[in-house]
């Protein structure tokens, strides 16, 4: 078997994350920064070594004054813990469509926490230019307090301005590196 190696086609990948506000809209925002590294045997992801990381300061949810205070020490602090960081542990199937849960090592604020994402898996394919390319849409929830998020605001009326819950939501296209 041989090795592979893959990283991230930034121009067909997003990372996503949504969470509410005053828990009646949900607010989407996205970093724009992101790598990973992914090393397979064959085509074969189920052992797959993968490192993902965000640039915090590349965070946008399309409000400046939001982003500046995400990135303040409130919530990221992005100048002192500049990355966002997973690292697998573990990939196991949930049935035969591609359906899988990938388990791994979360770090945000240098705080790590092991999560569970479900994957599925879109197939690996060879594009108009030769390249292999592999895609997965990846989908999760967290606990923002548990990473040191933990700003919070209630309205004059007693209501949460920001709910703990974050959910994640990423498509991502890897390229196989020649």
């Amino acid at each position: 078997m041989a090795t592979k190696n893959w990283i991230v086609d930034p121009f067909h990948s997003e990372v996503l994350f949504k969470i509410k506000h005053l828990m009646i809209t949900t607010v989407t925002g996205s970093f724009s920064s992101f790598q990973a590294k992914v090393e397979t045997e064959d085509e074969d992801f189920m052992k797959a070594k993968v490192e993902f990381t965000a640039d915090v300061s590349s965070i946008s949810t399309n409000n400046a004054d939001r982003d500046n205070h995400l990135k303040s020490p409130d919530f990221f602090d992005a100048q002192t813990y500049p990355q966002i960081k997973f690292v697998a542990t573990g990939f196991e199937s949930v049935d035969n469509d591609g359906s899988y849960e990938l388990y791994g090592d979360l770090t945000i604020r240098d705080i790590t926490k092991r999560v569970k994402l479900d994957t599925e898996f879109g197939g690996v394919i060879q594009d108009a230019y030769g390249n292999t390319k592999a895609g997965f849409s990846i989908n999760g929830k967290i606990n923002r307090k548990e990473f040191g998020l933990t700003w919070s605001a209630v309205t004059e009326a007693g209501g949460v301005v920001v709910s703990d819950e974050v959910r994640i939501a990423c498509e991502i296209q890897l390229i196989e590196q020649q």
